[in-house]
């Protein structure tokens, strides 16, 4: 891995050190520094990691565990089936099936929006048209609109720096809106659009 490369690299640079070559010393201890070292242990664990990211056994818990327990209701009352009962009723897994919801959310991959398909009837001299995906948690747009004095449309008129639209990179001054959240927004005042954003 890295580690292995960087070695060798030492070892190179170790040989060019001895020649006494303008700032191959200052390299040479950077590269034996003990920060970049632990810094490149750290990089491999990570790359290890990822290569074997855990996977859910399954994305159905929620209803895994309904079935369990109904299943278990049934079955003869040995001190076993009876633990295994009370787990599963604990309050944390029952009063809260919020827990397992977000554990199958995640499993399902399925927390990102859902887009509408493009349509394939484009017409060349047609504007071209970007849809944004901007999720909001309780946060502001930091983005302002207006009408346009001339066509009447709604833009965004300014798009506030370090905000949620300008770290996205997705939303530009002058940027026309036409639906926002699936609503589409032709006629409506910029009021009645902050209310739907």
């Amino acid at each position: 891995g890295v580690s292995h490369v960087l070695t060798l690299v030492l070892q190179e640079l170790s040989l060019l050190c001895k020649r006494d070559v303008n700032g191959v010393g200052m390299l040479y201890d950077l590269l034996r520094s003990r920060w970049l070292q632990a810094l490149l242990k750290i990089y491999e664990c990570l790359q290890h990691y990822l290569g074997k990211r855990p996977v859910p056994v399954t994305p159905q818990a929620r209803s895994l565990n309904h079935e369990v327990i109904e299943l278990l209701r049934e079955a003869p009352q040995f001190a076993e089936i009876k633990e295994l009962r009370r787990l599963l009723r604990a309050p944390h897994l029952k009063a809260s099936p919020a827990l397992l919801s977000a554990h199958d959310t995640v499993a399902q991959k399925d927390f990102e929006p859902t887009l509408p398909p493009l349509p394939d009837n484009i017409p060349e001299n047609e504007e071209a048209m970007r849809i944004v995906c901007l999720v909001k948690n309780n946060q502001p747009l930091g983005a302002t609109i207006k009408r346009h004095e001339v066509t009447g449309d709604i833009t965004v008129a300014r798009v506030i720096h370090g905000g949620l639209a300008d770290r996205s990179g997705l939303l530009y001054a002058g940027d026309r809106l036409v639906e926002v959240n699936g609503v589409p927004i032709e006629g409506l005042e910029p009021e009645q659009v902050i209310n739907i954003l």
